[in-house]
């Protein structure tokens, strides 16, 4: 009983002190710049990598116009996916899609509808 009560104690004191979900943490809410592993490390889910040999990086997702890649199960990409509201366009290939070098361009959708 003694030992559960000083584990309860320890608890208690050490809650304060544990980060809050939405703060960075180590591992998690990347910034933009920091070294990840998965795009779901980083704060934009972005992880970008220029090529096979080099590493991954936390990265802004493309703006309208820009080149991106659609979402993809990898985790880490060769080019960010679409802001928010946007669409990534591909002309999805095989050989593409496994290697994750289906590249397009971010559009608006409610541009082509006006």
């Amino acid at each position: 009983k003694a030992l559960l009560s000083c584990l309860l104690l320890t608890l208690l004191l050490l809650a304060p002190a544990l980060p809050a979900p939405h703060e960075r943490g180590l591992i998690i809410n990347l910034e933009i710049g920091e070294l990840c592993a998965q795009s779901i490390q980083c704060k934009s889910k972005c992880c970008h990598r220029t090529d096979g040999l080099s590493l991954a990086r936390c990265a802004p997702r493309a703006a309208e116009t820009q080149v991106c890649s659609p979402k993809s199960l990898y985790g880490v990409y060769y080019k960010c996916p679409c802001e928010s509201g946007l669409s990534c366009h591909v002309d999805k290939t095989i050989i593409g899609s496994i290697t994750n070098t289906d590249f397009g361009i971010c559009t608006d959708p409610e541009e082509g509808s006006r």
